[in-house]
């Protein structure tokens, strides 16, 4: 029976990762279309990156909006107060400055999580939502990146910021990012899920 139930938990991570992945990939698809050209890192000031994405996905909620927050939205996604709402791939702190820029809640639950204060603009998304466990970079939360072309690029591919595998997707790596090298390894490795660490 655990094995069944660990089982289904995987294929239901994978299911939204690639459910929101596609998602993602269709709202740039979109914002070609309709402006002429790929949305690209650089073109954007910080938090409207995400205001963008909704107007080509459904959102039920936008972290951002001045009021009393989501139970869903995370309560501090920067790393001034040391709030430890995520962990790494292999359960150290979470380097949360990388999430800061806009926090959309889709109809699913899941939560994308926008920096993009730099190059390249970083799109993560905790595919089963803030209130899920585990909450660790490479289970449920993955990272994609939007380069200066207009690319959007998985984790752990190469052109990726962080794609070092035995850095950024290990067990035995103390880097405070350690998981987003996973994404890559995540969408195209066929027992990724069912193989993660406990």
């Amino acid at each position: 029976m655990p094995t069944l139930i660990a089982n289904h938990r995987a294929k239901q991570l994978e299911t939204s990762l690639k459910r929101n992945y596609s998602l993602v990939s269709q709202a740039l698809d979109m914002y070609a279309a309709e402006n002429g050209e790929r949305a690209k890192a650089g073109d954007f000031e910080p938090q409207m990156f995400s205001e963008m994405l909704k107007k080509y996905i459904k959102v039920i909620r936008d972290c951002n909006v001045k009021g009393v927050p989501h139970i869903a939205c995370i309560p501090n996604n920067s790393n001034i107060d040391n709030t430890k709402v995520y962990q790494t791939y292999n359960g150290g702190e979470l380097y949360m400055n990388l999430f800061d820029d806009g926090q959309l809640i889709m109809p699913d639950g899941s939560l994308l999580l926008i920096e993009n204060a730099f190059q390249p603009i970083y799109i993560s998304i905790d595919v089963n939502g803030f209130n899920k466990k585990p909450n660790r970079l490479g289970h449920d939360l993955f990272i994609f990146s939007l380069n200066t072309s207009g690319r959007l690029l998985p984790g752990g591919v190469e052109g990726f910021y962080y794609s070092k595998n035995d850095e950024y997707c290990s067990l035995n790596s103390t880097a405070n990012v350690n998981g987003a090298g996973c994404t890559y390894k995540a969408l195209y490795e066929k027992d990724y899920f069912k193989n993660l660490p406990k």
